[in-house]
Formats: structure tokens, sequence, C-alpha cells
């Protein structure tokens, strides 16, 4: 073993050591530094700096409670988090997700994805990510008022469009951004609206917002596989999730030729043999406004096959886009899909493949786009919405479209040639994880010891 993976196990040691019950997180970071043992050979002043030692401890973790009233008038409380991870590059930008599963564990480890994929973009943004336990379903307006003012009150004093700018994630929509804003607004007494993205129109939101993290993993997509001389032309593509980022893959696979037979949801999946398009697309908004949380529901208004409690990797398709949330395919899984001959997997989701999966997966030859390259252009687009709020403008849609299919066609360049660089040719999931935390430790080896 080389001095360098020496280092890297022992770090990693401590970082679990502690963060104990934190499985999540590690898993990240586990993911990250087993890439690096290149980079810290060629590199050796980043161990001599702590700039590894740096980059896996949050600057900032933040947790506070949220108290709110139900429509009953009852008193009720959650958790709020916020995590600032990484400022080297920029400020903390990451998003907000309100859902029962969030804990520190799940906020450390988005937060750091965010990191090097926020990096990865060639935009100025540094990582962070937050949220909240609370369940968004089945509440009315006025108890998201209530909650998200509640939750911005003590979030405000973290905040700022030069010091850390939240955008939505699970959860947490434009209704939400729009309370979440307005309270902001109301203490602050100024109309700072750079200080979060995902945000209406009217008040400085950006056109192809709501599309761009389906659009850009779709972009992604066509990129890895334009590289080995084919398209989404004809291919039949799996996509697990109902949500905002499966309907933006949807509707662009769909324009690029291919043809999606799968989506999922927390009761199982459905197979559409004639594919998700037209209409069915506008459906998707449908099952996901009515906070049902049911794909079933596509089932019975289409007439399709419906598979309760099960996933959709044991359909036979050409590429398989994860777009529903982390850890969503298994080593078994991972078999099925390889079974069925898929060369392509293009994770949509926040780390939707398990390590062990995505290791098998390249083990057999599988082509992996990773999730902090692949779904990057949410991100990018938040960035584009900071730069017109700053510049008191609003670009086209048009323009948005054009700059994020370069971002996303630069990350893949950049991934791939950093993986060649350091000797793992067509393995992205490195070359991702060196391109982004490469620009990140020059800059904190350039601040010094801050």
């Amino acid at each position: 073993m080389t001095k360098s993976k020496q280092f890297l196990n022992d770090l990693f040691k401590r970082v679990v050591d502690r963060n104990p019950n934190e499985p999540e997180f590690h898993q990240t970071v586990k993911e990250v530094l087993d890439s690096l043992e290149g980079v810290v050979e060629k590199h050796p002043e980043y161990i001599e700096l702590g700039i590894l030692e740096r980059i896996v401890e949050p600057e900032r973790q933040i947790i506070f409670r949220v108290p709110w009233q139900d429509d009953s008038g009852k008193a009720r409380m959650n958790r709020g988090f916020r995590v600032q991870f990484n400022s080297a590059i920029g400020p903390y930008k990451g998003g907000l997700r309100f859902h029962p599963s969030v804990n520190l564990s799940i906020m450390k480890f988005l937060g750091f994805e965010q990191i090097f994929k926020n990096s990865l973009t060639g935009l100025p943004i540094g990582g962070g990510k937050g949220g909240s336990d609370f369940d968004p379903r089945g509440k009315s307006d006025a108890e998201m008022m209530r909650f998200c003012q509640s939750f911005m009150t003590e979030l405000y004093r973290h905040i700022g469009p030069d010091a850390d700018v939240p955008a939505g994630d699970l959860g947490v929509g434009g209704r939400e951004i729009g309370y979440l804003f307005g309270q902001y607004k109301r203490i602050k007494g100024s109309y700072e609206n750079g200080v979060l993205t995902g945000k209406g129109l009217p008040y400085g939101g950006s056109l192809a917002r709501p599309e761009a993290t389906g659009f850009g993993i779709t972009y992604f997509c066509q990129a890895m596989l334009q590289s080995k001389g084919t398209s989404l032309e004809g291919k039949t593509v799996a996509v697990s999730g109902f949500g905002n980022v499966s309907w933006g893959v949807v509707t662009k696979v769909n324009e690029l030729g291919g043809k999606v037979v799968t989506l999922s949801g927390p009761d199982g999946y459905i197979y559409d043999p004639d594919g998700v398009s037209g209409e069915k697309i506008e459906y998707m908004l449908e099952m996901r406004a009515s906070c049902r949380d049911r794909v079933q529901d596509y089932a019975d208004q289409y007439g399709v096959k419906f598979f309760p409690g099960e996933k959709p990797w044991g359909v036979k398709v050409d590429v398989v886009i994860p777009c529903a949330t982390q850890n969503d395919i298994l080593v078994e899984d991972a078999e099925k899909i390889i079974a069925n001959g898929v060369k392509f997997v293009c994770e949509g989701a926040n780390m939707p493949c398990t390590n062990e999966a995505v290791e098998h997966f390249l083990e057999h030859g599988v082509y992996v786009g990773p999730s902090k390259a692949a779904n990057a252009g949410g991100v990018a687009t938040s960035a584009l919405e900071m730069s017109q709020n700053s510049m008191r403008l609003a670009w086209t849609f048009e323009e948005v479209d054009t700059r994020l299919k370069t971002i996303m066609s630069d990350i893949y360049t950049n991934s791939s040639q950093a993986a060649e660089d350091y000797g793992h040719k067509d393995n992205l999931v490195v070359g991702a994880n060196i391109a982004g935390f490469i620009k990140v430790a020059e800059a904190m080896k350039a601040q010094g010891l801050v």
C-alpha cells in the first residue's frame, strides 16, 4: 500500500470516528477519498497543508428548532439544518430539503457532494446544504407559509447573496421559496433577491430553472453516449422517480429521440412500452401537485402495468437514469441491470447508487455518469440566476438553456480528461471527483490555513 493510500485510509477512519452514526456522510467521503490516491501522490502539499483534513470537515454546522402552528391551532416543532461546508471558491450554495428522512448525516452527505458538484460547473459557488425533517405532504398553503416563515426566522441570520444562497430541493418548490423569500425580505428590510434561487419569475427567478436539473442530466447522458459513437436517438430509458428531476429528464429524452418506459414512486413502478410522452409528461406535473406520492395513478390513468413495491431495474432497456433518491440501486439491482445488457447508467438523483453498486457496474464495463457531474445542471442554472439578479436583468429561456448545455458538455469533458490524466480512462466517477477536488484544493491552498 502506498503512503498516499495509507493516509487516505487513515483519514477516512478519523472521519468515521469523529462523525459516528452518519452512514450517508461516510459513504460519500469514502467515494471521494478513494478517487484521490494519484492526486495526493502528485500533490503531497495537499497533505502537508491539511487540505484533505479540512475539506472533510464542514466550516459550520447549524441546527435549530422550528416551531409552527397547524391549522387546528396545535403547536408543532421540527428541526432545521444548514451545513455550510466549503466556501473556498464562492458563497455556500445548495438546496433546502423538507422531508421526514432529513438528519445531520444526510445534510452533510449532500453538502459534501455539493462542494465538488459546484466546482465542476466552473462557476464561483461553494458547497452547502440545508433543510428540515418537516413533511410537506398534506399540508395546506397556510401551514406551509407558517412553517417557512418560522424556518426563515432563524435561517436568515446565516445566509445572504454573498455568504450563503439556498435553493429548493426535495419538498421545496416554488411555493416554499416564495414564502421563504417573503419572510427574509420582511426581516431584512431590503430587496436582496440573490439570497435564494429557484424563485418565481416575477421576483427574480430564471427561465429554464425548473427544467435545468433534468435537462442537464440528459445533456450529460447524451455526451456520454456520443463519446462512444452513439446517442439517445432510438434508445429506451428506465427512469426512477416522477418528480421535477424525472420530469425534466423525460421531457428532454423525448426531444432527443429517446423513449422513457418506466417511472417509479414509493409505492412501486410503472412500465409503459409506448413511452412517457405528450400529455403523459404533463400528467407527471399533476401527480406531483396532488401530494399523493403515488405512481400508480399513472397506471390507472393510462392503463399500463403497475408493479407494487418494486423498482424498475429489471426492465430491459438501453440506458438507466435513476432520479428518485439516494441508494436506490443496490448491488442486486446492479446485477439485474448488467444482466439486461445495459451499458450506460447516468445518475440523476444525488448518490442513487451505493458505492458497491458503482464498483459492480465499473467491473462489468458499464459507463457510469456520477451524480455530482450529471445533475450539476440545477445548481449551475441557480448560479446563472444569481448572475442575472446581480446584473438586474433576465435572460431568455434559449440563452439560459444554451449556457446550461455548454456547462454540462464542459463538465463531461473535464471529468473524462481528469480520469484519463490520472490513469482511470472511462471512469467518470473518479474523473469527476478529481476535477472537482483540484479546483477547490488549489483555492484552499492559496487562501492559507483558514
